[in-house]
Order: structure tokens, then C-alpha cells, then sequence
């Protein structure tokens, strides 16, 4: 099925690095979720447009929800588009998984208006934009777990740096089916031409994490990169102490150092051998080791 049919079919106007072929090997579909669906989320006046992905067979499949992230200049977040890191998603579904991507209000394919700003860099309120962005990644997986091929019951939560911290606020929520959280390089308010390493108020960061660990009932893998640009080991070391202080259950990983900014090292294809022996070995006891294929037939 072309890509203009299923955006004829769904409602979505494509954004322009969209106009790539729609992977039918993945079954990709682009479809919309209704903030107020589930009665949950209040009155919105504009869905979200999400992307799914499916393995062959009718499943049921464990579910990963997979959010992105936010760039630091705002006139970019259109270019979010709607999020295609294909060979992460391949390597996901490969393992047996359905992938769910939302892209959240204000962003990419799904625009309209920004609601995650945490106000300035002196004192930002990253509860506020934590749970702003929860609702979106929450919709979404109320949305999956309605799927036929869909398992409601082991539902993962993936995010790469904003959407790392979207997963950790959807995670507070404790919803239904969910088993597991894995947080690459996640948080909110770095900016490596402005402040490199040191975000805007990383201890108002470890407050909101606190606040998040402590109604949050699953495990975290938390995931980062030695050099990474945006959040410096150190700062990131605090947010986990402040994670488990509060009762976060979990392990923190510090890779070597990848690249010339190892904040974006989740996108690159090359870093896929590098994570996915964490990833696999994390998920094992949590999601059921019969609907995902040996890591040799992977890549």
C-alpha cells in the first residue's frame, strides 16, 4: 500500500522525508490516536500521529512504544517527521516485537502546538513537561493494546533523550501491561553549542526523576554514552542516585565514548551491535524469551 493511500486513508498530511517508500517488509502503517480516546487525557483538540510496525504472523507481540526526541532549536521540530529510524525499528520487530511510534503534540508529523516547554533554564518545570509528554506516550499505547497482534500484557517503553524522559514520566503513570522502560541518553534541557554537558537545571532534573521513580512499579534500563554533549555522566549519575533513592528499580549503563557526540548514538545504525546486547539481556526475564528470535539472526 503506497504511502499517499494510507495518508488518504488515515487523515495524515506526510511531512517531507515521508515520501520514502512505506517499508513493507515492517508492515508500516501510519495511523492516528485520539488524545481522549480512553477518556483519559482531557479535551484535545488534535490527535497524534503514530507509526506502526508489526512482525509476520497475527502475534500476539510484546509492544515497544518508541518516542523521540526534541531538538534544541525549536524551528527543527518539524523535522521530526514522523520519526523512521529504521534499522533500530527492523532490529525491534526482528526481535519480535510490535513497534508503536507516537509523535508528540508540536512536533514532526503530528504539529500544532508545543506542549512540553519547561520554562526557562534557570528554574524549569520538568514535572509539568514530563507529564505533558506521558500523555501523549500513554495514548499511544492505549491505542496498541486495542491491536489484534498486539500482547497488552508485556508493553516497553523506548525513548532516545526527550523521549527517554517521556517514557520515564509514562512509566510514573504505572499503566497496564507495562513490564519495562529503557532510557537511552534521556532528559531534558541540554544544549552542547550553549551549555555543553551541563543541562539547565539538573537538579530540578533529579527532583522530577524522584518524583517520577517514585510511583513507578517496573524496571529501567538506563542507557548513555561517555561523551554525550547534552547530559555529562556526572549529571546523569545524580539522576539516577535521586532514581533509586526514591525507589526506582534498575541499572545504569556509561558507554565509551561513540562519535563526536554520543547524546545521538541510539541513531546510528552502527551502534545497534553495541546496545542490543544490554537491551536483550535486560528484557529477558520480562517479556517472553518464545516471541522474540535469537540475536544471531538479527543485523
Amino acid at each position: 500500500m503506497s504511502a499517499a493511500l494510507i495518508a488518504s486513508i488515515t487523515g495524515v498530511a506526510l511531512a517531507a522525508d515521508d515520501a520514502e517508500p512505506i517499508a513493507a517488509d515492517l508492515h508500516e502503517t501510519i495511523v492516528k490516536v485520539p488524545m481522549d480516546e480512553h477518556g483519559l487525557f482531557g479535551d484535545h483538540e488534535r490527535d497524534i500521529v503514530a507509526t506502526t510496525y508489526m512482525p509476520d504472523g497475527p502475534g500476539p507481540f510484546p509492544l515497544i512504544v518508541l518516542s523521540h526526541g526534541s531538538p534544541p532549536d525549536s524551528k527543527d521540530r518539524p523535522k521530526v517527521g514522523r520519526y523512521r529510524e529504521l534499522p533500530q525499528i527492523r532490529t525491534f520487530v526482528q526481535l519480535g516485537f510490535a513497534v508503536i511510534v507516537p509523535i508528540r503534540r508540536g512536533f514532526g508529523a503530528t504539529g500544532g502546538t508545543y506542549e512540553e516547554d519547561a520554562g526557562s533554564c534557570k528554574t524549569p518545570d520538568y514535572t509539568a513537561a514530563g507529564k505533558q509528554a506521558a500523555l501523549d506516550v500513554l495514548a499511544a499505547l492505549a491505542y496498541a493494546q486495542t491491536l489484534p497482534q498486539v500482547d497488552p500484557d508485556h508493553v516497553v517503553l523506548v525513548g532516545q533523550s526527550a523521549g527517554g524522559f517521556a517514557s520515564l514520566a509514562a512509566a510514573s503513570f504505572a499503566p497496564k501491561g507495562l513490564v519495562a522502560v529503557v532510557n537511552f541518553s534521556g532528559g531534558r534541557g541540554g544544549n552542547p553549542s550553549k551549555h555543553p554537558g551541563m543541562p539547565c537545571g539538573p537538579q530540578q532534573m533529579a527532583n522530577t526523576i524522584a518524583h517520577f521513580a517514585s510511583t513507578t512499579r517496573v524496571p529501567v534500563l538506563w542507557h548513555y554514552v561517555q561523551n554525550d554533549m547534552f547530559f555529562e555522566p556526572e549529571v546523569v549519575a545524580t539522576w539516577f542516585a535521586a532514581f533509586q533513592a526514591a525507589g526506582g528499580q534498575g541499572q545504569m549503563i556509561v558507554e565509551p565514548p561513540f562519535g563526536r557526540n554520543g547524546h545521538g548514538m541510539f541513531a546510528v545504525k552502527d551502534s545497534i551491535p553495541i546496545w542490543l546486547p544490554h537491551f536483550e539481556q535486560f528484557l529477558t526475564p520480562l517479556v517472553p524469551m518464545k516471541q522474540i528470535r535469537p540475536a544471531e539472526n538479527l543485523l
